[in-house]
């Protein structure tokens, strides 16, 4: 079967005709299925979803329990046959409940794979690949600049400072579905025992990993207390939280900003970043390379990002690649704190 008959691209986002469904759909459609739970992928308003039963919940979380007409759950590898298309559901190591969906009819099989990343993230399940005919890539940080260092490396950078400067604190700009907890889970991971400090607007969305046995440390909300109280401490916030009266009440902060962006100085110094982490939830150009590689896809379909990059690079290796220009897809990395992540 031609992959065209199994997913297109519509104004409403990737559509399958068969199924009368959208993957990841910009507007509200009757029939939706949800690769992740950041609000460019997740929107309010459909009418039956379909996505990971974490996403449903963060979906939620975010929007209230009237965010769709009705909701079904599909866990990772279970089957679905929708008149005579078979979807299934696969980790993308993006964020917890992301998922990688899989389309097959006709022998014929294409993967959507949302948002992705390769590397290790204690917050959610490991990326899988799934051999496909056609894959549909994201292509965020498709430039050869962007090769992303462990997130071990930048916590071990953090953890530096804080040794450095004891009198200090140290705030964290870190995006509120995915970001933030990655970082608290990666901080644990490295040894720190002392609180996390959170602001507000990120503990909804923390609690809700946590119900979910994602073990983030001793997670605390920012409280009133007198600047020395929070001397040597690491605090969490959105990045917007950066710009206002809020850092004020810490003692001569640090300002951090978790993000693939920071790879680029002028970013940092735009932000008025003092302490770039650059730590990315999406895939890096090496690893948008070996993903495309190891799926055996003979076509590569890219839904944003830097897509003419991805797409010449593909060629040259002899695959078939075209970008789909679907408008309304963009990095959440890029939008402000509480619309996205």
């Amino acid at each position: 079967m031609q992959p065209a008959a199994i997913l297109h691209p519509r104004p409403e986002g990737l559509y399958c005709p068969k199924a009368d469904l959208y993957v990841d759909p910009t507007k509200p459609v009757a029939r939706a299925l949800i690769t992740h739970g950041h609000s460019d992928h997740a929107r309010w308003g459909h009418g039956a979803v379909l996505a990971t039963a974490e996403t449903l919940a963060i979906m939620e979380a975010r929007y209230g329990p009237g965010f769709a007409v009705s909701t079904q759950a599909l866990k990772y590898g279970e089957r679905l046959d929708i008149n005579g298309v078979t979807f299934s559901l696969h980790p993308a190591g993006h964020v917890l409940g992301s998922a990688q969906a899989a389309a097959e009819c006709g022998g014929t099989r294409v993967v959507v794979s949302g948002d992705y990343k390769r590397q290790s993230d204690p917050t959610c399940p490991p990326f899988e690949v799934v051999p496909c005919d056609v894959f549909i890539s994201e292509a965020t940080f498709a430039l050869p600049v962007f090769v992303h260092p462990t997130a071990e490396h930048e916590m071990r950078k953090l953890l530096a400072s804080v040794k450095m400067f004891p009198e200090r604190a140290h705030v964290v700009g870190a995006y509120a579905l995915g970001k933030a907890q990655r970082v608290m889970a990666e901080l644990k991971r490295c040894g720190w025992d002392k609180p996390i400090y959170v602001h507000g607007a990120l503990m909804a969305l923390t609690q809700l990993y946590q119900e979910h046995d994602v073990n983030l440390g001793d997670v605390r909300p920012v409280e009133t207390a007198p600047k020395s109280f929070y001397a040597g401490a690491i605090v969490l916030g959105p990045p917007s939280a950066l710009q206002t009266p809020w850092v004020r009440r810490f003692p001569d902060p640090v300002t951090c900003f978790a993000s693939g962006w920071m790879r680029i100085r002028a970013r940092a110094r735009q932000r008025g970043v003092e302490l770039p982490l650059v730590i990315s939830d999406h895939a890096d150009w090496c690893d948008l390379q070996r993903t495309i590689l190891d799926t055996g896809a003979g076509e590569i379909w890219i839904t944003h990002g830097e897509a003419d990059a991805l797409a010449h690079w593909c060629e040259t290796q002899g695959l078939k690649a075209k970008a789909l220009h679907l408008v309304g897809y963009g990095d959440e990395e890029n939008e402000p704190a509480g619309e996205a992540a």
